[in-house]
């Protein structure tokens, strides 16, 4: 009963809206509103040993219930680069997460895991963000 009240509400604002536009307008209103996923990598420190990786909550908790699980993965993604790089362990918080590495990491380094970030089903790789250095 209260879509038909909204509808003629619409209708009695904007007359010359078509019927199709105005169902339109009508799912957008009463679409549930979610919480976007976003990924952004960022390096902190002055060596450079700690990556933030900016996510929603949700998402943070989710990655976190396998995190040595994703340390390894990480890890293994780099001894097949050949790096000597190390994920140590994964930090969460209400942010996001942390990974913190056992020497400073350049560049290439933070693609390699963003990645793997990218590539796992907890994130929607559709809105992750570009890396960005600090």
């Amino acid at each position: 009963m209260d879509n038909i009240k909204n509808i003629v509400k619409i209708k009695e604002i904007f007359p010359n809206i078509s019927v199709k536009k105005i169902k339109e307008v009508q799912k957008m209103l009463n679409k549930p509103k979610k919480d976007k996923p976003r990924l952004n990598i960022i390096t902190k420190d002055l060596l450079r040993k700690q990556i933030i990786i900016l996510m929603s909550l949700g998402n943070s908790n989710k990655f976190m219930v396998l995190s040595n699980k994703h340390v390894s993965n990480i890890n293994k993604a780099f001894k097949d680069i050949k790096s000597d790089i190390l994920a140590n362990f994964i930090q969460a918080d209400n942010k996001g997460l942390t990974i913190t590495t056992n020497k400073v990491i350049s560049t290439s380094d933070l693609s390699i895991i963003e990645k793997y970030i990218k590539n796992i089903n907890v994130v929607d790789s559709n809105n992750v963000l570009s890396l960005r250095l600090s």
